[in-house]
């Protein structure tokens, strides 16, 4: 079976490297399945869930990313994220309630700024209980 290494760092560092059968990732066009011997490319991410399905066919990893650059080569991926965590060590209140305050900035509509603010922290947020939700369905099916 053919695999590609893929590669999750940020800011902070390295979060996970190894071997995979197949990726997802959301780039800015829309998700993005990836296998090995992919064709080169090099995109934007939007904020949202990378999956990555273990060449050893173990259970399927999830990570979120706040947005950043994705790198495609034929036996490598490199997601280079301004801000990735292992989606079991997100917040779902801490999600909810940035989520809250975000829509109640845009209610207020301060200024043009703040709305851009507000629509980006919303958009993380949103993200992030989406990916939330798909990991425990996907631990429900197991």
């Amino acid at each position: 079976m053919a695999t590609i290494h893929i590669d999750i760092v940020s800011a902070e560092g390295e979060i996970y490297a190894g071997e995979a059968a197949m990726i997802f990732a959301p780039a800015r066009e829309g998700e993005l399945g990836i296998a090995p011997r992919h064709a080169p490319l090099l995109t934007g991410l939007k904020p949202g869930g990378v999956r990555v399905q273990p060449a050893d066919g173990g259970e399927e990893l999830f990570f979120y990313v706040s947005g950043g650059m994705l790198e495609i080569q034929p036996n490598r991926v490199i997601v280079l994220a301004d801000t990735a965590m292992r989606a079991k060590d997100l917040d779902e209140a801490a999600a909810e309630e940035a989520r809250k305050r975000a829509e109640d900035m845009l209610a207020e509509r301060d200024s043009a700024m703040e709305v851009a603010k507000a629509q980006a922290e919303l958009s993380m947020a949103m993200a992030q209980l989406q990916l939330m939700q798909k990991l425990h369905k996907a631990r429900k099916k197991h």
